[in-house]
């Protein structure tokens, strides 16, 4: 049952994100990346919402989590994920972890999406 409650909300929110980026290009331009811009800090605030309703007022089942967080805001963006997981570090009394693992993730993803692309240059 997680896996088609994940499954469902990941497809809800990958739609969503879809139709941002469709609609941020229409309406603003494609001269930056707006539909990203606005998804990864509507995602993170959406998550932060989440997150601290959960942990101040709890409540919610395991289902319900797995169904918004992991499956929605995981589908709509994974920024999201990784914001929560950042300030869970820095909340733990980590900022320097916590900065590590930013300036890492930014970083080596950026690193890593230049050297698939350098790859895919040199082998096409």
């Amino acid at each position: 049952m997680s896996y088609l409650l994940v499954f469902v909300g990941g497809g809800l929110g990958a739609s969503l994100r879809h139709f941002i980026n469709l609609m941020c290009a229409r309406l603003l331009g494609t001269g930056f990346p707006w539909g990203t811009f606005l998804i990864n800090i509507t995602g993170s605030t959406v998550m932060g919402l989440i997150a601290g309703y959960l942990a101040f007022r709890g409540g919610a089942s395991q289902h319900w989590r797995l169904f918004l967080m992991t499956g929605i805001l995981g589908g709509y963006t994974t920024f999201s994920a990784f914001s929560l997981d950042a300030a869970l570090l820095y909340e733990r009394g980590e900022p320097g972890i916590a900065a590590l693992y930013v300036l890492g993730s930014v970083v080596l993803s950026i690193a890593g999406l230049f050297a698939g692309l350098a790859l895919m240059r040199h082998f096409a």
